[in-house]
């Protein structure tokens, strides 16, 4: 963690948003995240546009295809330090 640098500006991003960013950087077509979740093409769009909700299921799922923790997906503005209760 030495080499770990917290991020100079942070951008607020939709649920919707942080599962297409983090499918874009992995290289992933809608299609290629449908067939790697099991989750609907159309589904997967509509939850990237921000008009499905993804709900903690679809979460699972996509958090397993995208290798990733669902709670990524979930809460991409979380700020732990900020938001932890003590």
């Amino acid at each position: 963690m030495n080499d770990y640098r917290r991020a100079e500006r942070q951008v607020d991003v939709s649920v919707g948003e942080s599962v297409r960013i983090i499918r874009e950087l992995q290289g992933m077509s809608q299609n290629d995240l449908a067939a790697a979740s099991g989750i609907p093409q159309s589904t997967i769009s509509g939850i990237e546009r921000d008009r499905i909700n993804l709900g903690v299921e679809r979460a699972k799922q996509l958090g397993r295809a995208l290798k990733c923790h669902p709670a990524v997906l979930v809460f991409p503005g979380w700020d732990v330090e900020h938001e932890s209760v003590a």
